[in-house]
């Protein structure tokens, strides 16, 4: 069993601060797809073959900026999730993965529950991260839907959601909070980002 570790997880300063490192790593994604070709364009007419830089440039860009620019909104479900919940620490297992394969976890809740989740909008080796505890985790959120892991202490939170959503596991205790800071839909469908 785990005991809540501040009333919010936002009330930790490890993590207020972890968080506005990720809108900075999450910004900096954007202006580094965002702004090759938003120079090549502004160039065009001013510079020989600005024109074809633009469009390589955006050929090489364009598959990857739309999950950037999603990622760098849907920051702040992880800021509602993160005022919203408490971090608990719990037990975890990082399964190895293949390298094509999205990067999960499993959470032990209980002798009896235990989540897998996937990292998302980027595979992140939390492992790596987690120094002398990687078989413990802080998770902030609801089991049943997902929501925001960090190793212990709390200064890197990420984004997880179920590996395999269950809509059976709607209503209940916890699913309007889970509602408001955007894990699940009005449907009952889990969010994916």
């Amino acid at each position: 069993m785990s005991l809540a570790l501040t009333k919010a997880a936002w009330d930790h300063p490890p993590t207020a601060a972890g968080y506005k490192r990720l809108v900075i790593r999450r910004l900096g994604w954007v202006l580094s797809l965002g702004g090759p070709p938003l120079i090549a364009l502004a160039c065009v007419d001013r510079i020989p073959h600005a024109g074809t830089a633009f469009a390589l440039i955006t050929l090489l860009v364009a598959p990857l900026l739309p999950w950037v620019v999603i990622a760098f909104f849907r920051r702040r479900r992880v800021a509602a999730v993160l005022r919203a919940y408490p971090w608990q620490e719990w037990p975890c297992r990082h399964p190895t993965r293949a390298p094509e394969s999205p990067a999960t976890m499993d959470v032990r809740f209980g002798e009896d529950f235990t989540a897998t989740f996937r990292i998302i909008p980027f595979p992140v080796a939390l492992a790596a991260l987690e120094g002398d505890r990687p078989d413990r985790i802080w998770f902030a959120g609801d089991p049943r839907f997902g929501g925001v892991v960090s190793p212990v202490g709390g200064h890197y939170p990420v984004r997880v959601v179920p590996h395999t959503p269950r809509r059976e596991e709607c209503g209940g205790e916890g699913f309007d909070l889970a509602r408001r800071v955007g894990l699940v839909r009005a449907s009952g469908k889990g969010t994916r980002t």
